[in-house]
Formats: structure tokens, sequence, C-alpha cells
């Protein structure tokens, strides 16, 4: 086995992960849409847009906000400090919800950010 196969395994591999991640959240940002109203739908809407919307603030492209933008953890914080904080406010969760739906969806097509 060479290492070239290896890697476009591992690649597929990552690639295939990233996208049963992001059908996963897509469903649970409509799930959550469905149960709590028109917030919540247009707070994981316009996050969603979030990434697109930093590429065009930054002065250079990609500039640093777009590439914060395009980072797994900031929205994962937001989901998990929303799980176990004492905040109940359900745009802010499906806002983090479409946020990594999107950065899970440039991931499946090869759109990360670079280091």
């Amino acid at each position: 086995m060479t290492i070239e196969s290896t890697r476009s395994g591992a690649t597929w591999a990552r690639k295939l992960a990233w996208g049963a991640l992001a059908l996963f959240l897509a469903a649970f940002a409509v799930f959550e849409s469905a149960k709590y109203g028109l917030p919540t739908t247009a707070a994981a809407l316009g996050f969603f847009v979030l990434p697109d919307a930093a590429r065009l603030a930054g002065p250079r492209l990609p500039g640093p906000l777009h590439q914060a933008a395009h980072r797994v953890w900031i929205p994962l914080v937001v989901l998990v400090g929303y799980s176990f904080g004492p905040i109940v406010w359900p745009p802010l969760f499906t806002a983090g919800l479409g946020w990594l739906t999107r950065i899970a969806l440039d991931r499946t097509f090869g759109h990360a950010p670079s280091s």
C-alpha cells in the first residue's frame, strides 16, 4: 500500500465523517427550528451564512475574521456552553447548530481553512 492511497483513504473517511456530521446537525437544527419557531429558524439560517459574511468583512481574502469563522471550536463552545450553562434561549443553540453545520458542510467538500 502506498502513502498516497493511505492518504486518499483517510481523506475519504474524513470527508464521509464530516458529511455524516453535517447531515445530523442539519436535521437537529430543523427539529429545533420546528419546535421553537421563527426566531430559532432565523438564528440557524443567519449563522449558517456567517462564514460567507465574514469573508466579505475582511480587508483581504481570506482575512483573520474569515479564518476564525471557520474554526470548529467556536460554535462547539457555544453548543456545549448552552447545554450545560444556565442560559435558556433556544435561538442561541440553533445559531451554534447552523454555524457548525456550515463548517461541517465546507469540510465535507474540502474547503478547510489554512492553518
